[in-house]
């Protein structure tokens, strides 16, 4: 997932980021042929490229009006989804998986964000991960394998973080199973690390940022090493949404996929609504990893997420995909 500084909202806030003309609210076309669908996301800038379609006509050429919400985490989202308060929202693939898991039913609509083909990445994978592993200045853990019983700061027990870097641990021939896990929101997660509290800390940017200044190591990019390529954040639908506006879901589809390829070649442009969008300078989004916006969804990069979970003991079996793309 990319997850650059979401807003600190809790609850659904309308964005003022209205579509297109017709004010239809809940389900069906209007008089004038127009969908509403009512879109939930966590408020990543990432989040542009939803932007783009609305302001550039994207979803308005495929007769929709799109309503965006911030909402609390992606579990809200999923929970909002399936009652079918929101007709769509952005889910990472792990949070997904974990619902998956306890039969909510849900469909893979469209991808949000992601990574590039791991042959187009750079070798400085920084420049595409805005997570990151960091210990502080002068740490003698040298390595993700040198954690085994030490404390690892984690903004949510068994969420993204906490299963990425326990991959990278294990990936270097440590025991994740022995890590004392701390839960702290980043900037608690920043400051304990400096001062001693916790032995690393898994951050996002602009956290990432703030621990290289204060001159702290980055032992690993951990979500680029655990997803590899392809979508991690994911629009998601429940049930009531693809059983009664399966067209409009086909023409959301069409409309971010041609905005997803709009950010991809218009990179500054849609940085800028990034920084716009989520209150954050500019300059950080620049300096920070670089959003790549694919334009499918492969199942194959669901199952190997699926796969490293059954292997780190977070899922006791292979969640089903059988028919989770909607199509």
């Amino acid at each position: 997932m990319k997850t650059r500084a979401p807003l600190a909202l809790a609850g659904l806030l309308v964005l003022a980021i209205a579509g297109c003309s017709g004010n239809t609210t809940g389900s069906g076309a209007n008089a004038s042929g127009v969908t509403t669908l009512k879109v939930g996301t966590i408020g990543l800038s990432s989040d542009a490229a939803l932007k783009i379609g609305i302001d550039k006509g994207f979803f308005k050429d495929e007769k929709l009006n799109i309503e965006v919400s911030t909402i609390a985490n992606p579990p809200a989202g999923i929970a909002a989804a399936q009652s079918g308060q929101l007709d769509l929202a952005y889910s990472p693939s792990i949070p997904l998986l974990n619902a998956l898991n306890q039969h909510v039913p849900l469909k893979i609509v469209s991808a949000a964000d992601g990574y590039e083909a791991s042959a187009k990445q750079p070798a400085n994978l920084a420049q595409v991960d805005d997570t990151g592993l960091f210990v502080a200045k002068g740490s003698s853990i040298t390595s993700p394998k040198d954690l085994a019983g030490k404390t690892v700061a984690i903004p949510a027990r068994k969420a993204q973080l906490e299963v990425t870097i326990s991959k990278v641990i294990k990936d270097a021939g440590g025991d994740p199973s022995t890590v004392k896990w701390m839960v702290l929101d980043f900037s608690s997660a920043l400051q304990s690390l400096n001062s001693g509290r916790v032995d690393a800390a898994g951050l996002v940017a602009p956290f990432t940022g703030k621990a290289e200044a204060a001159g702290d190591v980055r032992l690993s990019s951990p979500g680029v090493a655990f997803f590899k390529e392809g979508a991690v954040g994911l629009y998601v639908a429940g049930a009531s949404t693809t059983t009664k506006e399966p067209a409009a879901l086909q023409a959301f589809q069409r409309g971010i996929y041609k905005a997803n390829a709009y950010c991809n070649t218009h990179l500054a442009e849609c940085q800028q609504v990034g920084a716009d969008l989520t209150k954050v300078p500019l300059s950080i989004i620049q300096n920070g990893a670089h959003t790549y916006w694919p334009t499918s969804v492969d199942i194959v990069d669901i199952q190997r997420v699926n796969t490293q979970l059954v292997q780190l003991g977070y899922l006791s079996a292979p969640v089903n995909l059988d028919g989770v793309l909607f199509k």
